[in-house]
This record gives structure tokens, C-alpha cells and sequence, in this order.
């Protein structure tokens, strides 16, 4: 198989993979935002569900975390492939808007 197919492959999942991370922290922010809106809404106190919060707060810094680490993994698969003798075209072989994050009706997605 040929080294360039290989790579443009990897490429493609892994930018497939930020996006979906991507997705997963503005889901997860806006979940926080409607709880404290809801909370708010009801008139409930400050304490309520706030083991709830406490843990979206953490899952929202776990995905920042993660999105962190998937650009480091990036750049090291972007210097393996220069090492393997592929070289990219000006621009890049990938269009990123390949993999933009878009709302279609109720469903949220990955393009």
C-alpha cells in the first residue's frame, strides 16, 4: 500500500477526531449553560444539582484536555510523515472544511 494513501487515511480520521471532540465540548458547554439556565428558570437554589454541574464542569475540562492532546498528536504525525518522505502540497492534501462540525435539524454532527 502505497505511503501516501496511508497517510492521508490517518490524516482524515484523526481530523475526523478533533472534530468530533470539537462537537462533544460545545455540546457539553451548552448543557452546563441550559442546567444553570434551568436551575435559574425554576427558581431553585444555587446548591441544587450541583454535583451535576460540578462534574460537567469536569467533563468539559477532560474534552478541552483531549482536544489539547489531539492537536499535539497532530504535529507528531505531521513531522512522522515528513520523516517517511511525505511531503504535503501547498495547503495541504486535506480540506479541513471536509470535516466542519454543522447543525442539520435536530441532529448535530460531524461532516
Amino acid at each position: 500500500m502505497d505511503k501516501a494513501f496511508i497517510a492521508k487515511r490517518t490524516q482524515e480520521k484523526l481530523i475526523a477526531t478533533e472534530a468530533a471532540i470539537d462537537l462533544a465540548l460545545i455540546e457539553t458547554t451548552q448543557l452546563l449553560a441550559d442546567l444553570l439556565q434551568a436551575r435559574s428558570d425554576l427558581g431553585a437554589p444555587v446548591a441544587f444539582a450541583d454535583d451535576v454541574q460540578v462534574k460537567l464542569t469536569e467533563t468539559v475540562a477532560a474534552l478541552s484536555s483531549a482536544r489539547t492532546a489531539m492537536g499535539l498528536v497532530h504535529s507528531g504525525l505531521e513531522e512522522a510523515a515528513l520523516r517517511l518522505g511525505i511531503r504535503h502540497r501547498l495547503g495541504g492534501p486535506y480540506r479541513k472544511k471536509d470535516f466542519e462540525l454543522f447543525l442539520s435539524g435536530d441532529e448535530r454532527h460531524v461532516a
